[in-house]
C-alpha cells in the first residue's frame, strides 16, 4: 500500500551554500514544534547526517540511487512516509552535480526542491540561478527558492524581485531570505563539517538557525502548507531474505571520535546477517572485546595520532587477535592507524600500531573521491572513497575496487591484505551486498 507524507529536497547550485545549515534548521524548528521529522542525506556523506540526527532525534540514513540502489531508496521512503509528518532530503554537492544526481532522486521519487543560494555577492543573477535550476531539467518537481547569507531587509526585497513572476503574476516559489549571522555558523575542516558531538553549543546553533527561519514563509508553513508537499510512496518490490552468513560470531566495532565514519546501514547489515555487534575505544585505550571480527571504520586518526600511538592496550589485543587468525576489516581511516607511522601535515610524524608496514602522509589536498565497487567472489560490495592522505608501502594489494564508472579510468582503492587483516581507502556500503559484506569478517580467501 503506498504512503503519503509531505517531503521536500533541499538542495543548492554547489556545495557550501549552507544547505546543510537550512536542512537541519527546518528539521529542529518542525521537530521541536512537536513533528515526527524524518531526515535523508544524498550521496555519501557520514559528517551532514550527524547534524540531521541532531535536529531530529531520529535516525539518518543516506540515499544514493547508485551506492544504495533504488530498491533501498524506495523501502526507506516507504518506511518513514507511514510514521512522519514531513520528510527532509538533503542534496549533496549542486543540484545536478554527480551521476546519478540529487535532481535524478528528486525526478525517480517526486520529491519537490528547495533550493537554497548563496546570495550575499549578487542580486539580478538570483533570479536567472533560480529559474535555470528550477527549468534546466523537465519534470522535476519544484518546491521554490530560499536566499541565503543576505545582507539586509533592502538586499532581500531585491533579491525577490528578480524572481520571474508565475502565472498568477506572483513571485514565483519565493520562500524567504535568511540573514547572515555567526550565531548559526556551522564550522568545517578538511573533510567537512566538524562533528556535532564535537561542540558544545551544537543544539545551539542549531536552534539559532531555526529561529531565523521563523521570519521566512518556508519558517511560517505550517501543517496544512505542508501539505502541498505531500507525496506518494510506493512499497518497496519483495526483497530476498538476507542469510545468516554471520549467526552466532560476534563483530567488535571501533567506535569514537577517531573511527566515528558509520553507516547505521551497516551496523543493521551486520545484525541481519546474525552478527552480535559490540563496541570499544581506541581513544580510550580499550582492549579488543572477546570477538570473531573486528572492524575499524574511518574517521580522523590523523587529528589524534599522538592518543592512538600509547593506546597500547587496543594495539596489543588487535595483535593477539590478528595472530589469532581471527578477520580485521579497516577502512580508510581504520587502516590509516594499522600503518607503522602517521605524518600529519605539519610534517611530525607519529609511530601507530604497526600491523602493516609503510607510512601514511596526510596533505592539504584531496588525494581521492568518488565511487567505488569491490567485486568479491560472494557479490558487487558498493561504496565510495574520500581522503586527504595517502599511504607508502611495499606490500603488494591483494585486490583493487573499480570506478563506478567503468571505462579506463585506472584501477580503483587497493586493498591490502596480511592473513585475514583486509585493509583499505574503500568505504563500504554493506547493504548493497549482505554477502559480500559478510566476506569481509571471515576467514575465507576473499576471492
Amino acid at each position: 500500500m503506498n504512503a503519503r507524507c509531505p517531503a521536500v529536497l533541499i538542495a543548492a547550485p554547489a556545495s557550501g551554500q549552507g544547505k546543510t545549515t537550512v536542512t537541519a534548521a527546518l528539521a529542529r524548528l518542525h521537530a521541536r514544534a512537536g513533528l515526527r521529522v524524518r531526515a535523508f542525506k544524498c550521496g555519501p556523506d557520514f559528517l551532514d547526517p550527524m547534524w540531521l540526527e541532531l535536529a531530529t532525534g531520529q535516525p539518518v540514513h543516506n540515499m544514493d540511487l547508485w551506492m544504495t540502489g533504488e530498491a533501498d531508496v524506495r523501502a526507506r521512503l516507504h518506511a518513514a512516509a507511514q510514521d512522519a509528518d514531513l520528510i527532509i532530503v538533503e542534496g549533496v554537492m549542486g543540484l545536478f552535480d554527480g551521476e546519478p544526481s540529487a535532481a535524478d532522486l528528486a525526478r525517480r521519487f517526486g520529491l519537490p526542491v528547495l533550493a537554497v543560494i548563496d546570495a550575499s555577492a549578487m542580486a539580478g543573477t538570483f533570479g536567472a540561478l533560480a529559474f535555470g535550476l528550477q527549468h534546466y531539467r523537465t519534470g522535476l518537481p519544484w518546491a521554490g527558492v530560499l536566499a541565503n547569507r543576505v545582507a539586509s531587509e533592502r538586499h532581500a526585497q531585491m533579491l525577490q524581485a528578480a524572481l520571474p513572476a508565475s502565472d498568477a503574476d506572483a513571485p514565483s516559489a519565493w520562500l524567504g531570505a535568511v540573514m547572515r549571522d555567526p550565531a548559526f555558523t556551522l564550522p568545517e575542516r578538511h573533510l567537512g563539517l566538524t562533528m556535532a558531538s564535537e561542540l558544545p553549543d551544537a543544539l545551539a546553533r542549531l536552534d539559532a538557525a531555526a529561529d531565523a527561519l521563523l521570519g521566512t514563509p518556508l519558517g511560517q508553513m505550517d501543517r496544512a502548507a505542508l501539505a502541498r508537499w505531500a507525496v506518494e510512496f510506493e512499497p518497496p518490490p519483495e526483497g530476498s531474505p538476507v542469510a545468516p552468513l554471520l549467526a552466532g560470531k560476534t563483530v567488535a566495532v571501533a567506535r569514537d571520535a577517531a573511527f566515528c565514519f558509520i553507516y547505521a546501514a551497516n551496523l543493521d547489515t551486520l545484525r541481519a546477517l546474525g552478527a552480535q555487534v559490540v563496541f570499544f575505544s581506541p581513544l580510550a585505550n580499550e582492549p579488543v572485546p572477546m570477538c570473531d571480527a573486528v572492524w575499524l571504520p574511518g574517521g580522523y586518526p590523523e587529528l589524534h595520532a599522538e592518543t592512538l600511538a600509547v593506546a597500547h592496550t587496543s594495539r596489543d589485543s588487535l595483535v593477539a587477535h590478528v595472530g589469532a587468525g581471527r578477520p580485521v576489516w579497516a577502512e580508510c581511516g581504520g587502516m590509516m592507524v594499522l600503518f607503522d607511522a602517521i605524518v600529519d601535515q605539519q610534517g611530525q610524524s607519529h609511530a601507530v600500531w604497526g600491523l602493516l608496514p609503510g607510512v601514511v602522509r596526510t596533505q592539504p589536498r584531496l588525494a581521492a573521491l568518488g565511487p567505488q565497487k569491490l567485486c568479491l567472489a560472494s557479490g558487487e560490495l558498493r561504496g565510495h572513497t574520500f581522503h586527504y592522505s595517502r599511504c607508502e608501502t611495499a606490500l603488494e594489494p591483494a585486490l583493487h575496487a573499480a570506478s563506478a564508472r567503468g571505462g579506463a579510468v585506472g584501477l580503483g582503492e587497493a586493498l591490502y591484505q596480511r592473513g585475514a587483516l583486509r585493509a583499505s581507502y574503500f568505504h563500504a556500503w554493506m547493504a548493497s551486498s549482505p554477502a559480500a559484506a559478510a566476506a569481509l569478517f571471515l576467514p575465507e580467501a576473499l576471492s
